[in-house]
């Protein structure tokens, strides 16, 4: 059983070996990523919150709910909800799935069933939005990346650190927020690239998947028109 929940968090959501590009996990309100895939893993929610390759673990099952942590600490790395869709009867996809708050409810309410004290905390922040560079200096330690400071809708500006050649002041882009899943099943979650604090990804249209991608490198170059923080919609907001 063990070896079986640690396979689900670690290594198969999408239906493949997963590249984990993490970035790290914060506490309550803070990034959870809920991903579901029936066909590869059996009827098991998974509940990401923090990359669990480097680290010990243990698995602790009570009736459909196995929470997984860290050896060292004792900090919850992960759950398993099993035989998930008898408690979220529209539970779908192949993928990360979004939860509305009643969802959370009826999860917290089989948690404390099952006798665990954790509590699920609702995130309606869209992962995928409208992203604007307002500043942008080189990093210290590289010579192709960028310190950029980004409007993603919040009262202040987020540090994300980007690589991309055509990243300038006043380009609106698509950032991945931390709680997001690439569609390749990479999770997003803040971190540090060479040693600079970094909370998300601005992403290309090939990291994104988008129909008709460039092959150029580069970020999405959105419409100055867009509103930063809004969801991205791919079908609205941009074209090849």
């Amino acid at each position: 059983m063990t070896r079986l929940v640690i396979a689900m968090v670690v290594m198969t959501i999408l239906g493949m070996s997963v590249d984990f590009k993490i970035y790290k996990r914060t506490i309550e309100g803070e990034p959870m990523i809920f991903a579901y895939n029936k066909e590869q893993v059996g009827d098991v929610l998974l509940v990401i919150l923090e990359d669990t390759k480097d680290i010990k673990r243990s698995v602790e099952r009570k009736g459909k709910v196995a929470r997984v942590t860290a050896d060292e600490t004792g900090k919850t790395l992960a759950w398993n909800i099993f035989e998930a869709k008898s408690l979220l009867a529209n539970l779908s996809g192949n993928g990360q799935v979004v939860l509305s708050s009643d969802d959370i409810e009826t999860l917290n309410k089989e948690l404390g069933k099952s006798g665990f004290s954790d509590v699920l905390v609702h995130d309606a922040q869209p992962k995928f939005v409208v992203a604007e560079i307002v500043e942008m200096e080189d990093h210290p330690d590289s010579d192709h990346l960028h310190i950029c400071k980004v409007n993603v809708g919040f009262a202040d500006p987020v540090q994300i650190v980007c690589g991309a050649p055509n990243a300038a002041l006043g380009l609106k882009t698509v950032a991945a927020l931390p709680g997001a899943m690439m569609p390749n099943g990479s999770l997003i979650f803040p971190g540090a690239l060479r040693g600079v604090q970094s909370y998300g990804m601005l992403c290309s249209a090939r990291e994104l998947e988008l129909p008709n991608a460039p092959e150029v490198r580069g970020i999405i170059e959105l419409s100055s028109d867009l509103s930063a923080g809004k969801a991205f919609d791919s079908e609205t907001m941009w074209q090849a």
